[in-house]
């Protein structure tokens, strides 16, 4: 056995399916033994979207993703994907090719410092030195990704020693790390205090974000909030953990959530923040969550608590099983008048968002689709479980605030925001979750960071809906340019761009074009009956505001 055996050991062992990646020399060896397995090699057109892949495929299996490429541009092409990761906190193990050990440090061909690059946005790295070291490496690299905070950890695997030979394989049962140890259970003291303040609270709200989906808790969260009645708000990673027309969910909080989720934490005198970061996307003034109300903190990262904001109860652990052990508290607290409060605040919302798309549709340009009204008729035809991944620009705005997600997920990159994010992710999350319904929305700009990985999902007979909303313009920068520089436009025009219905010859797809003069609902059902792979083009307004 070699060290690239052992390797493959190593992920048969953590009962890997899938690996993501592109080969080359410096990785040849262990795609070589990998051969000798029934894990699944998936090649992607570009390094970048091994790690999307990755990361969709772990958001829905709840498995940690793998991704496997080679030295120099290979490992370098993959920075972008490990940095979406890390931002999300999602549990990747990404194992890069390297040169032979006696050459690294003397800049020969396809060499590049991959751990130090990456030494920001990962959660550890190793450099595999020795071939006997393979087992533990990988085991501990396993469980550091897909315990405590999640999130994407390196291993960069020489050449030579993926060649090296050792006489004895053993994977470790149990991981002991004298440096890490991440709290789970979360201190009861702190627990109690959480259950006292909800008894003596008027007006509560919880808001929930990513962590949430990451520990596994989104039930155990919602029956707890309807247990006792109180009102939830999100962060954009935490949607679809309550579904959008739930009584008690308010919607999504920060900068581009809705004006009544923002008004419900305003208005509060309680603040339950759950697998939130407190990030400036999601509270862009964290004054106004601790001025005269209290605020709890939970998160399972230590760093993460009193980071951006001083919480009153700072309380760390696994979500999931903090609240089983909140669940077991006695409360008996009464928050119906501040529920109807919140319910009023929805309505004047609902109202003022009819005026306002009342008022856009007089200026919309002839044809053009509204991507509100689009986005919910769609949600609304697909399937209750179905999966929803939006990428980054307008459509990620427009997707948040009008997609109703009901036993579904919603998916997006949302801690980096990267562009180009959500074809890739739609093929994982599939590739984990063959019966379930997948589409991907994505605007012009980001499909043409992607568009390449149709191309693996023909390979590989994965069945693919992607929409492409079009307005030939990098929106949602456009409209920046719009109220800040005054109609200043600059390097936001997409003219140029290819013509969508040849992309989908070319990759043997079926293409739908909707605008105007197409009936939307028959639209939307022709394009989620289909059992191949569709490309549906959506026009949109290039003046529409997200």
């Amino acid at each position: 056995m070699n060290g690239a055996d052992a390797a493959v050991r190593c992920l048969e062992a953590e009962e890997v399916e899938y690996v993501f990646g592109y080969p080359g020399v410096a990785i040849c060896p262990f795609y070589d033994s990998i051969l000798n397995t029934e894990i699944r090699t998936i090649l992607v057109r570009q390094e970048q979207n091994a790690a999307h892949e990755a990361s969709g495929y772990s958001r829905i299996s709840g498995k940690v993703g793998v991704v496997a490429v080679t030295s120099g541009p290979g490992a370098e092409n993959l920075i972008t994907g490990i940095a979406t990761a890390f931002a999300d906190s999602i549990p990747m193990v990404c194992i890069t090719g390297q040169v032979d050990t006696g050459q690294m440090g003397s800049d020969v061909f396809q060499e590049a410092d991959i751990s130090g690059a990456v030494e920001s946005f990962v959660k550890y790295s190793y450099i595999v030195r020795r071939a006997a070291d393979v087992s533990r490496i990988f085991r501990e690299a396993f469980y550091i990704a897909n315990s405590g905070r999640k999130g994407p950890v390196l291993i960069d695997f020489p050449a030579d020693i993926q060649k090296e030979t050792l006489s004895r394989f053993s994977y470790p049962e149990t991981v002991s790390m004298r440096t890490y140890k991440p709290t789970v259970s979360g201190n009861m003291v702190q627990i109690r205090k959480v259950a006292k303040q909800l008894g003596e609270a008027e007006r509560p709200i919880m808001c929930i974000g990513g962590g949430v989906h990451l520990a596994g808790a989104a039930e155990q969260v919602r029956d707890f909030a309807e247990r006792h009645g109180i009102p939830v708000v999100c962060t954009m990673m935490g949607l679809s953990a309550m579904p959008t027309e739930h009584p008690l969910f308010f919607g999504m909080v920060g900068n581009n959530g809705q004006a009544c989720a923002n008004r419900a934490m305003n208005a509060a005198d309680l603040v339950i923040m759950a697998g939130a970061r407190v990030a400036d996307r999601s509270i862009n003034r964290p004054a106004v969550i601790t001025e005269g109300k209290t605020l709890v903190h939970i998160d399972v990262d230590p760093a993460e608590i009193g980071k951006n904001v001083g919480p009153n109860i700072p309380l760390v652990g696994d979500i999931r099983a903090i609240f089983d052990a909140l669940g077991k508290e006695e409360l008996t607290a009464d928050y119906t008048a501040w529920a109807e409060e919140l319910g009023g605040f929805r309505e004047e919302e609902r109202e003022s968002r009819a005026l306002r798309e009342e008022s856009a549709a007089k200026t919309r340009a002839a044809g053009a689709v509204d991507p509100r009204a689009f986005i919910r008729r769609l949600t609304l035809a697909m399937e209750k479980d179905g999966v929803y991944v939006a990428d980054v620009g307008q459509n990620q705005m427009w997707s948040c605030s009008s997609a109703v997600i009901r036993e579904g997920r919603f998916l997006t990159s949302g801690g980096m925001g990267t562009m180009g994010y959500s074809v890739g992710a739609a093929l994982g999350a599939k590739l984990a979750a063959p019966a379930r319904q997948v589409v991907a929305v994505t605007g012009d700009g980001a499909f043409q960071m992607s568009f390449m990985e149709l191309g693996t999902a023909c390979q590989y007979g994965v069945p693919l809906k992607i929409v492409v909303l079009r307005n030939d313009t990098l929106g949602l920068v456009r409209q920046h340019q719009h109220f800040v520089y005054r109609d200043r436009y600059s390097v936001t025009d997409l003219t140029g761009s290819p013509r969508l219905d040849r992309i989908a010859e070319a990759y043997g797809m079926r293409y739908e074009r909707l605008d105007m003069e197409v009936p939307m609902e028959e639209c939307i059902r022709a394009f989620l009956d289909a059992q191949e792979s569709v490309l549906l083009e959506v026009i949109v307004d290039p003046d529409e505001i997200a």
